[in-house]
């Protein structure tokens, strides 16, 4: 019995090109695999001296950033929960099911922060909308902000692992 190498190497080269298009992010800041769902978060003043790095779980899914942290309890001090879109638009947030307050940094698609909203936690169906431009959302503790000085016009580097 002839065996083919011609077409059957042809369909494994496309099946493996297809897949690692799938897994990777081309030309921009993200370069995901299926183990990678979290960042290292480095958020840099205008003079480019760090103020924080937050170990932040990734929300890059509609899923994912539906939920975001309402099915945590808490975060630690340098944890947070990075959201990740296509691309940058008005985006909006409120703090739907939240056991904790947070600070809530909107970021650009040149990394710079654009808005940053403190959100208490609230009852009720009647929630706050918290409204910023944004490719990138980072939340954080309430208060993570203020403690590390971090403003608007602020420089955020993502680095995914």
């Amino acid at each position: 019995m002839a065996f083919r190498r011609g077409p059957i190497a042809l369909a494994v080269l496309v099946v493996a090109t297809v897949v690692v298009l799938a897994v990777y992010q081309v030309g921009g800041v993200a370069h995901f695999t299926d183990n990678e769902d979290r960042a290292t978060v480095r958020i840099e003043d205008e003079g480019g001296d760090e103020l924080a790095v937050v170990d932040s779980e990734v929300a890059d899914g509609p899923e994912e950033r539906y939920t975001g942290l309402s099915d945590h309890e808490s975060l630690g001090e340098d944890e947070g929960m990075l959201f990740v879109f296509e691309n940058e638009d008005e985006r909006s947030f409120v703090m739907r099911n939240m056991d904790f307050p947070i600070d809530i940094v909107f970021v650009d698609a040149d990394g710079r922060i654009t808005t940053i909203h403190e959100a208490p936690t609230e009852d009720g169906s009647d929630l706050t909308s918290y409204r910023g431009e944004a490719k990138w959302v980072l939340e954080v503790n309430r208060g993570y902000t203020d403690e590390h000085s971090i403003e608007e016009g602020d420089r955020v580097e993502i680095e995914y692992r």
